[in-house]
């Protein structure tokens, strides 16, 4: 270890230091899936099932509402309104087509060949034809876009989710789907070639913007289900673990 590099070494060093998190959200996902953890569940309600950190997540919700109304929701308004919409379109094209290697990855890793093919032939054509991926020009010839990412990695391979668990800014989660944001960080190509060029803060700018484009494409949604709801952060929960489920189903009914 001597001969290499001291700024290598400390990117060894930091890599390691996220991979015991990693591992030991991975093996409590493990656990919760168990037999023996789920008998010992049998006796508890379902909401005490799904959220046994309920008081916890809720100021964990609370925190984010804080950040967003101050932060998130303004820099959403002034970007919708800034940028007209074809070139919030383009942007989210770029950071999509950016992302093509993780959902690659992900699609190989499920075992599935045809939509590894779409996502291959998407990079492909909307990096060249699509000038660099800020058109979607294989959605127009039937390369359909959608996501992959190792939470639903690791549920197709039987690991359960765990309970649910909303992250400090990231928002709601769970034990698998936290673990899975931690590696597909690893399986990204950008992690390596912004940390080889000191370009970390480019990095952080493209995820920032890209969460800037989500929260503006849905103001009005957000505003519609807050104003509407009982109980916001029973509603976003359920919300939250529907869609994951359809993902992780790739949009199929269970049991197809």
């Amino acid at each position: 270890m001597r001969y290499i590099r001291p700024n290598l070494r400390g990117r060894l060093s930091r890599a390691a230091r996220l991979l015991i998190p990693i591992f030991l959200v991975v093996m409590l996902a493990i656990v919760s899936s168990s037999p023996a953890f789920a008998q010992d569940k049998e006796e508890q309600s379902e909401e005490e099932t799904i959220d046994p950190f309920e008081s916890f997540n809720r100021t964990m919700f609370d925190l984010n509402i804080i950040l967003d109304k101050a932060i998130g929701r303004p820099l959403a308004e002034l970007y919708q309104a800034i940028l007209p919409f074809e070139a919030r379109d383009s942007i989210r094209n770029f950071i999509r087509n950016l992302s093509s290697p993780v959902v690659l990855a992900n699609d190989l890793l499920q075992g599935e060949g045809e939509r590894a093919s779409d996502t291959t032939m998407r990079f492909l054509i909307n990096s060249t034809l699509g000038i660099g991926g800020l058109f979607d020009t294989a959605h127009d010839m039937g390369f359909k876009y959608h996501s992959e990412d190792f939470g639903q990695t690791l549920a197709v391979a039987g690991i359960k989710e765990g309970p649910y668990l909303v992250l400090p800014i990231f928002g709601p989660s769970n034990f698998r789907d936290a673990a899975g944001k931690a590696v597909d960080s690893f399986l990204d190509p950008l992690t390596y070639i912004a940390a080889h060029n000191d370009a970390e803060l480019w990095l952080y700018g493209m995820r920032g913007t890209q969460f800037v484009d989500f929260r503006a494409r849905n103001i009005k949604t957000l505003d519609d289900l807050e104003r509407d709801a009982f109980d916001y952060y029973s509603l976003i929960r359920s919300i939250y673990i529907q869609h994951r489920n359809s993902e992780i189903l790739n949009g199929r009914e269970k049991g197809k």
